[in-house]
């Protein structure tokens, strides 16, 4: 196996595969990606976690790197979804997660998922990230925190979004579904929350 994927197998599998890339900033075994993915496999989804080329290469010599051109990270999602031979979905995080919502119905995945979708940057909530939303050709699911600066319930409340996405919201969490103390929630619990929302989906849709 590549040193730029990682298989988190399901103890009780539902029977599909979830491609699952990372954000922009951080690498696919993050403490992040590598909690969500365990508590993805505890609910019978088996995660292929993966690293675009400009992560992989850093890895490879620790230099830092600007994620590749959108071509780029579109054209790696589609060689590696082209090697599976069962059923899967795709998403990821952030930058991952649009990634995948932009390919999904052309690679046939089942459906896509995204933690934490970057609507728009944070403080431009003009330039919006939403055209590829608002016409789906498969059921796609965004886990969003409240609080997140890449697009927040009022914000997305005003977006024309086509009937197959399905939103989730996780109360009090930011980008990283981190919530606020007073919430009275941790982090581990809204990723937790997150997968068991995200296992549903991928039933629903197999």
């Amino acid at each position: 196996m590549s040193n730029a994927v990682l298989l988190d197998e399901a103890l009780t599998p539902l029977g599909a595969t979830l491609v699952l890339g990372h954000g922009a900033g951080a690498p696919m075994d993050s403490p992040f990606m590598a909690l969500l993915a365990a508590q993805l496999a505890l609910r019978g989804v088996r995660v292929l976690r993966f690293e675009f080329p400009y992560m992989a290469a850093r890895r490879r010599d620790g230099g830092k790197r600007p994620p590749n051109p959108m071509p780029v990270l579109q054209a790696h999602l589609r060689e590696l979804c082209g090697e599976l031979d069962q059923p899967f979905f795709v998403g990821g995080k952030s930058m991952g997660g649009r990634v995948a919502s932009m390919l999904a119905g052309e690679l046939g995945a089942r459906g896509f998922l995204c933690f934490g979708y970057p609507f728009h940057p944070p403080g431009k909530p003009e330039k919006t990230r939403i055209a590829h939303l608002q016409q789906l050709e498969c059921p796609g699911l965004i886990l969003q925190g409240t609080r997140d600066p890449f697009g927040k319930p009022e914000e997305v409340a005003a977006y024309t979004l086509d009937t197959r996405l399905q939103l989730h919201w996780l109360d009090s969490g930011e980008h990283d579904f981190k919530p606020l103390k007073a919430s009275g929630r941790t982090q581990q619990e809204l990723i937790a929350e997150a997968a068991e929302v995200a296992a549903g989906f991928c039933r629903q849709h197999l």
